[in-house]
């Protein structure tokens, strides 16, 4: 399964690159570093996965980018809270993860 077709990766991948847009001003390299790792774990696992072999490591691989989604979403609330991140952004992402977190679920699923 070629993981650039897949609408979870292609979704992933605009919410790691918005992020970093989102971001990049930010003094707090901490921070800054951890939310956009986190964010680019997601597609990145993503592609990782399907391009194993066995279904085993694929699902492994999709585990671990819903693990990295909740990471991110909670480093949104967090952003969120201190100011970091407009809330309205920030709600949007959270949405977002969460829709993707079912999506990899479904992916995961089927594999």
């Amino acid at each position: 399964m070629n993981f650039e077709k897949l609408e979870v990766w292609k979704r992933a991948a605009r919410l790691s690159a918005e992020i970093y847009k989102q971001t990049v001003s930010l003094r707090d390299f901490g921070f800054r570093d951890q939310i956009t790792r986190s964010g680019l774990s997601v597609p990145s696992n993503i592609a990782e996965g399907m391009t194993r072999e066995t279904p085993k490591d694929k699902r492994h691989f999709i585990t671990i980018s819903r693990s990295s989604l909740a990471e991110l979403r909670t480093q949104i609330y967090i952003g969120i809270e201190i100011g970091y991140l407009p809330k309205d952004k920030g709600q949007y992402w959270i949405k977002e993860t969460e829709e993707l977190s079912a999506m990899l679920t479904g992916l995961r699923n089927t594999i």
